[in-house]
């Protein structure tokens, strides 16, 4: 599965400063029956979004958003919990292309990046200046670079590094998935392998 290509993403944020954010409640086990990408960005929060009746939790921020926001900001420990790809599939399939917080787990990270959705991981300070801007201004717009691994704020200019491995931010620039890549270098596959033979 190819990816669409990111090299610049500015858009309105979805802030969300709750820690602890787990998979189960991005999305609830009970949609997990399935086994292909498509349809679970509706469930997305879902416990969250409606309540027992089904009604719509108005006051949820993901039912205040426009529709048309590709980052989500959350607090600390973001996709902690139990190791379900499912949860990255719903972020990307809402439409959110970034998840910003201070700290991710492991495997949500993976499936993140495997999903082409990235997981922006910055300074406790820098998230801190996400929330207190947006609830100053009522909602922010952050701004993702990542072929400078640069996360910033247009309306102030204050911006901040991030870390991500070389190979997934090449992959995610050029919108390959893994065998994307392979096929990428598939000339100088061939010839190392000519060169192999040639030398046995």
């Amino acid at each position: 599965m190819s990816y669409i290509k990111f090299t610049i993403e500015e858009s309105w944020a979805v802030t969300l400063p709750e820690e602890d954010l787990d998979t189960d409640q991005i999305i609830p086990a009970r949609f997990l029956k399935t086994t292909t990408r498509d349809g679970f960005g509706e469930n997305l929060f879902y416990d969250r979004r409606f309540d027992t009746n089904g009604e719509e939790i108005k006051e949820f921020v993901l039912n205040r958003a426009k529709g048309d926001e590709t980052i989500l900001v959350a607090g600390r420990n973001f996709g902690c919990g139990s190791s379900r790809e499912h949860a990255a599939w719903a972020l990307a399939d809402w439409g959110f292309r970034v998840v910003v917080s201070s700290f991710f787990a492991d495997i949500f990270r993976s499936n993140a990046l495997n999903n082409g959705l990235i997981p922006v991981q910055v300074s406790n300070e820098f998230l801190e200046k996400i929330f207190e801007y947006s609830n100053k201004d009522k909602g922010i717009t952050l701004k993702i670079n990542l072929m400078d691994k640069a996360i910033s704020i247009p309306a102030t200019g204050e911006s901040e590094n991030f870390e991500i491995n070389s190979y997934k931010q090449n992959c995610l620039i050029n919108g390959y998935d893994d065998i994307d890549y392979l096929a990428s270098n598939l000339k100088e596959i061939e010839e190392y392998e000519i060169y192999k033979l040639s030398s046995l």
